[in-house]
């Protein structure tokens, strides 16, 4: 019984070092460029972490503010992401990525008392900044525009969900929580900056 184990065991070790196709930036799932384009947002820290601390910033301020960072950002990050495929290698930088959502999470931590047309604004700027940075991304393996369109759409899925389970706490405690949550992603950005200048 025991020479069986053991073989078993070498049978998959042996399997998890088969090498197989490596993809650096975007996931295939086989299902096309529009899923394809809903997995990498999902999989990808820096797009999911500031999209995440932009609605808890615009859920914090309101209704109104998730509202207008509900629309603004996607059809933001649709247009940088536009531009990015048009002109891939001026895509914006990993570390200007990874500094918004720094700068995100920080305000989210600070609960910082910004009026909606700032949230609004904040969320063009990021929707611009990381659209084109994905959008040069897919140029090369020529996911392109349908990519783009499914990673807009789960930008719109994720801040409508999330910024309407912020605006609906009512508790201290419960948005004490959400600046909690800023904070974490305030820190992890921290950690991602500095790996990146480090390389």
């Amino acid at each position: 019984m025991k020479s069986w184990n053991r073989r078993r065991s070498s049978l998959a070790i042996a399997a998890l070092l088969l090498p197989t196709t490596a993809h650096a930036h975007l996931v295939s799932t086989g299902l096309g460029p529009f899923y394809d384009g809903v997995l990498h947002f999902l999989l990808t820290l820096e797009d999911l972490l500031p999209v995440v601390a932009l609605a808890l910033l615009a859920g914090l301020r309101g209704t109104r503010s998730g509202r207008l960072a509900m629309f603004v950002l996607p059809v933001a990050w649709l247009a940088g992401g536009l531009i990015g495929l048009a002109f891939p290698a001026a895509g914006s930088s990993a570390t200007l990525t990874t500094l918004s959502f720094v700068v995100l999470g920080g305000l989210v931590a600070a609960d910082a008392r910004l009026r909606p047309a700032w949230v609004a604004a904040i969320a063009a700027v990021v929707g611009l900044l990381h659209g084109d940075y994905n959008g040069a991304a897919m140029a090369e393996p020529k996911v392109g525009v349908l990519g783009l369109v499914g990673i807009a759409a789960t930008v719109f899925v994720t801040v409508a969900l999330a910024t309407a389970l912020v605006v609906a706490l009512r508790s201290p405690w419960a948005r004490i929580a959400v600046r909690v949550a800023g904070s974490w992603v305030a820190a992890t950005g921290l950690l991602m900056l500095g790996w990146s200048l480090r390389a």
